[in-house]
């Protein structure tokens, strides 16, 4: 019985070859829809995510309890004494990182001769952050290399603010804890954008030996580390939580030290969460008409199955079936387009402004991932199998005298 239940289904939504056309069209439409506006929101988080990672934060920090809420008033507290020995153990103990690189943060101001502007600078090692800066974008000059002793790369801002030029010289002026200040001359050999406005408006990079000299320290504030793999940041994080536990250090992955990134992820997941409503609403819709207009025609044809014996839980069964084939059909065409259009749109690209207080364009793609297709082929089946159940029932409940004269 249930096996003819199917197959008669199948036959019935193809009897009405337009209007059964126009609500897989429907729900093909709806499903592509979702497909897309996924992968192009996906997209925007794996892009945003690489910037950050590539021209900041790097997927990984360790730092001193309370470092980061305590970084400008008191850093010489938040030292990390030991960093080679730090990054050897966490190298050869845990696997998937590249590399681990050591920073030394420092407050101050840089002045030209002519005018000052409050700095937040960092000592790098030029080396390592040639490898994982791929996202910083060298718009005059170049980068700091090891030999470097008096060089100073700045952000963008900066430049602008100082009016700044390649080969200009400029002074730190830093106070240390003691009450001392230290100045140190460099020479700039490069100006940089990176992701954020905000960063490039203050930051400035000087060799990480020279930072030592102008901080009078042998510590270090931060350990940046770069994974071969970043969607294995979460287990990485863990398995460093807990070979440094009780050493009072912090683990910090790369998207819980940007805000920036945290804001834009939870609105693009309203804004998704919204597109998915009206999608699944419109499709509802549309299969609803549909299947009015189609059970509309046929009320003779549920009349005559009454008359004839078949009762109305077997004629409301049938109805909600069609629909089953309906949602299956239109789920999988949906799927099917909605592939195809994302691969032809990401053979092209799409070349998008640089997001709000950021510098950098870029060229977005459509990325597809086997949990957001499903769930828009889940989305477009579901609301034909809800769309159904109203008229089916009022189908299957109609007056069988009624259902017959219907039409005459």
């Amino acid at each position: 019985m249930q096996k003819t239940l199917f197959s008669l289904a199948l036959r019935n939504i193809f009897r009405q070859k337009v209007r059964t056309a126009a609500t897989l069209a429907a729900i093909a439409i709806g499903v592509s829809g979702l497909i897309l506006a996924g992968g192009f929101v996906n997209d925007i988080f794996v892009q945003l995510g690489k910037a950050i990672i590539h021209s900041q934060t790097g997927h990984i920090q360790i730092t001193r309890v309370g470092y980061s809420e305590n970084k400008t008033r008191a850093p010489e507290k938040f030292l990390i004494k030991d960093g080679d020995e730090l990054k050897s153990k966490l190298t050869s103990q845990i696997p998937g990182i590249d590399q681990a690189i050591s920073r030394l943060g420092f407050t101050g101001v840089i002045n030209n001769g002519r005018r000052d502007l409050g700095i937040v600078g960092e000592g790098i090692e030029p080396d390592g952050e040639a490898k994982l800066g791929t996202f910083l974008n060298y718009i005059e000059g170049r980068a700091l290399t090891g030999t470097d002793h008096d060089g100073i790369v700045v952000g963008d801002g900066v430049a602008k603010s100082l009016g700044l030029k390649i080969g200009d010289r400029v002074t730190i002026v830093m106070t240390l804890a003691a009450g001392a200040v230290n100045t140190l001359d460099f020479e700039l050999v490069g100006i940089f954008q990176s992701f954020s406005k905000e960063f490039d408006s203050r930051a400035v990079r000087i060799p990480l030996d020279v930072a030592k000299t102008l901080m009078d320290t042998d510590g270090i504030h931060l350990l940046v580390v770069q994974l071969s793999d970043t969607e294995s940041t979460s287990s990485t994080v863990a398995s460093m939580k807990q070979q440094l536990a009780n050493q009072g250090l912090d683990v910090t992955p790369w998207y819980a030290l940007s805000d920036f990134y945290e804001k834009t992820v939870d609105l693009y997941d309203r804004q998704f969460g919204v597109l998915r409503l009206i999608i699944l609403i419109m499709v509802l819709l549309s299969v609803i008409n549909s299947m009015n207009m189609t059970l509309f025609e046929r009320t003779r044809e549920f009349g005559t199955m009454r008359a004839i014996g078949d009762r109305s839980d077997w004629v409301f069964r049938l109805i909600m079936i069609e629909s089953f084939w309906l949602g299956l059909l239109g789920g999988l065409l949906g799927i099917i387009l909605g592939c195809l259009a994302a691969l032809g749109i990401s053979a092209i690209g799409i070349p998008m402004p640089p997001p709000p207080n950021a510098n950098l364009g870029y060229t977005a793609l459509i990325r597809l991932d086997s949990t957001s297709v499903l769930t828009a082929g889940a989305v477009g089946f579901i609301a034909s199998m809800l769309a159904a159940i109203i008229p089916a029932r009022r189908a299957a409940k109609a007056d069988i005298v009624e259902a017959l004269r219907h039409g005459i």
